[in-house]
């Protein structure tokens, strides 16, 4: 009698921890499951809070790696661009063999490239490329480690494509980095940034007006050989800019330091004026 109690007792505590073991595992997949539906129905930051629970509650589950994955997506669509960045080092940190590790690469460069388009810019007409483009750079710098990585992803085409535009982008923000400096009357820091344009960006739409930038600063720095041999290039592959008149001469911007400043330019220090 003994015996066969002990042997009752055994298959309870069997039968009761099988038990929890499935309530356990069902409400994850329930878990799981809400959360997918808040992606589906775009309530991102609820999804965020959902996913968030998920791994707290299960962090060896069989969805732990895959909230960990959707939640960078989560955090990018709500506009919490610096928390999909994080959540993304972490997963590439913490998984680095994931098949779709590519995946997290390619979000965190999507979220650098949106990082800095704010609220008045879908109804301003502002240029990009006047702004601090910090967030372009980790952008392009992201896109390029996930083609050098994986350049057989799904991802990579149009990781190609958002880094033509971001190359674009970044030439363009050195050359109006350069007629600040001519503005400023820093002349040889005017002519590196052209010549950093020139050497970094070819092929892109600034090349020539890095050319003009250059050609310019060297006549102001009376360096006649160098703006010579810069307009002698400006000129034999572009020779229709707007810095090259009718007689093929060059055509000084409006750009030079003035000798004198008004109130506006002395109190603000520069800035206007």
């Amino acid at each position: 009698m003994r015996i066969l109690a002990l042997f009752f007792a055994i298959l309870m505590i069997s039968s009761c921890s099988s038990d929890e073991v499935d309530d356990a595992e069902t409400t994850e997949i329930k878990a799981y499951e809400d959360a997918q539906n808040s992606l589906r129905s775009g309530n991102y930051s609820n999804a965020v809070a959902k996913l968030q629970l998920l791994e707290t509650r299960y962090p060896f589950g069989r969805y732990a790696e895959q909230a960990q994955l959707e939640i960078i997506y989560a955090y990018y669509k709500s506009a919490q661009p610096e928390a999909a960045k994080a959540a993304a080092d972490r997963f590439i940190r913490l998984h680095p063999q994931h098949p779709n590790i590519d995946y997290a690469y390619y979000l965190r460069g999507i979220a650098s490239f949106e990082q800095d388009q704010s609220f008045f810019q879908q109804f301003l007409p502002i240029d990009p490329s006047k702004k601090d483009v910090g967030a372009a750079l980790d952008s392009f710098n992201d896109f390029t480690q996930l083609i050098r990585r994986y350049p057989n992803s799904k991802y990579a085409p149009d990781a190609q494509k958002r880094m033509t535009f971001l190359r674009n982008l970044l030439a363009e923000s050195e050359v109006n980095v350069a007629r600040y400096y001519i503005r400023r009357g820093a002349y040889i820091a005017a002519a590196n940034r052209g010549r950093h344009v020139f050497e970094a960006f070819q092929l892109t739409p600034s090349v020539p007006d890095a050319l003009a930038v250059m050609v310019e600063a060297y006549q102001l720095l009376e360096m006649q050989d160098l703006a010579d041999e810069t307009l002698l290039v400006l000129t034999t592959n572009y020779p229709t800019h707007e810095s090259i008149n009718d007689k093929g001469e060059f055509r000084k911007s409006q750009s030079v330091k003035n000798s004198e400043k008004s109130w506006l330019n002395i109190v603000t220090f520069g800035l206007l004026g």
